[in-house]
């Protein structure tokens, strides 16, 4: 039995319907509506799709010129300085620092000869790894610090000059203020120590720790984490006051005479600067004054960052310095002074000379570009 014609006429009716635009049924089946695709365009169109997009600032230029300036480059000659002078005299600083706190022979070339036998010419390299974390920014930011607080100085003084200087006014009395009578060099020199001291204080304690007990502390790693269950955040800061208080002295006396000097030779030899051998003499005096002065407080430094691995720490400063005196007398205050002037005036001098070629050829390259 065929179907009728009328079923089969509705039926393809439908379907093309669909294929044509997807309509709706409104009411019953046979009443089609056939929305146009205009229309669902603009449906779709009054509820577009959401999308979120990031567009980072360019900082390739601001970066450039921040690396351009004059403080970024004077902090890298700094580090370039330091870097090089370490990885030269790190076998003095590991003599110096065992005669100091009173390890091995009293005496320089049994120290060397101790360290030798026990751990091979490696040993006198032991914790210069950390020695070379630390003197980068160390030095970095302690030459970045003295010139930055020198010129600050400066130009404030020259200010004060011009008659821009702070006045109190109490009754009929005026008073100047005035900082005519402070060296800039002093101050700034000052600055450089405390401020290098704070940041960089830590990597000091592990560099001792690895230099006198390498059997106690064989790797980083296991300094630190020995370190930190000792006694935690402040065990990483053990000896923090009599370094600063050594620190003030050493600094100060280190930047003032190396500049005093400095331009007291050019004025006489009526010249503008230092050639690299003179940097090499000037700096080495200026290491030497400046370590005979503070040595004492040095003594009572180190004690004090060691003393927990000889069973014994003294309290405070006052007690490392007597404590040295009651066992070994005044002379027990320069113990290692030699050896430390042995490490201090070749450090100094090399220092100070490469700092001077390094902010040469940075500043130099500077006002070049």
């Amino acid at each position: 039995m065929s179907p009728k014609p009328h079923s089969l006429s509705l039926s393809q009716s439908l379907k093309k319907e669909k294929k044509y635009s997807g309509g709706g049924v409104f009411g019953d089946v046979y009443s089609m509506a056939i929305i146009p695709k205009e229309l669902e365009l603009e449906k779709e169109a009054a509820h577009p799709k959401f999308e979120l997009r990031f567009q980072l600032p360019d900082l390739s230029q601001p970066l450039r010129d921040f690396s351009r300036t004059r403080e970024v480059r004077e902090f890298l000659s700094g580090a370039l300085a330091g870097a090089m002078t370490k990885a030269v005299l790190a076998p003095l600083e590991t003599i110096r620092t065992r005669m100091v706190v009173g390890v091995g022979s009293r005496h320089i070339s049994g120290s060397f000869l101790e360290v030798i036998e026990k751990q091979g010419w490696q040993g006198l390299w032991a914790g210069n790894a950390v020695n070379m974390l630390r003197i980068i920014p160390t030095q970095a930011i302690e030459f970045g610090t003295f010139e930055c607080v020198k010129r600050a100085m400066t130009s404030t003084q020259e200010k004060w000059k011009q008659g821009e200087s702070p006045k109190v006014q109490i009754g009929p009395v005026t008073l100047n203020f005035s900082i005519s009578w402070i060296s800039p060099v002093a101050v700034a020199g000052a600055a450089a120590g405390v401020v290098s001291t704070l940041v960089c204080h830590p990597l000091e304690v592990l560099k001792d720790r690895l230099t006198v007990s390498p059997e106690a502390y064989p790797s980083l790693s296991i300094a630190i984490s020995k370190i930190y269950k000792e006694g935690g955040i402040a065990a990483c800061y053990s000896g923090l006051s009599p370094t600063l208080i050594g620190m003030l002295p050493y600094s100060t006396c280190y930047y003032f005479m190396y500049e005093k000097v400095k331009k007291s030779y050019c004025q006489a030899k009526n010249k503008e600067s230092l050639n690299r051998p003179e940097m090499l003499l000037v700096g080495a005096l200026a290491g030497f004054t400046a370590s005979t002065i503070s040595f004492p407080l040095e003594v009572a430094r180190k004690r004090l960052m060691v003393g927990a691995l000889q069973g014994k720490c003294p309290p405070h400063m006052a007690a490392a310095l007597s404590e040295v005196i009651r066992e070994e007398g005044l002379r027990g205050l320069y113990r290692g002074w030699g050896a430390s002037c042995l490490k201090v005036m070749p450090s100094s001098g090399i220092t100070w000379m490469f700092y001077e070629a390094w902010k040469d050829i940075l500043l130099v390259q500077r006002h070049t570009l």
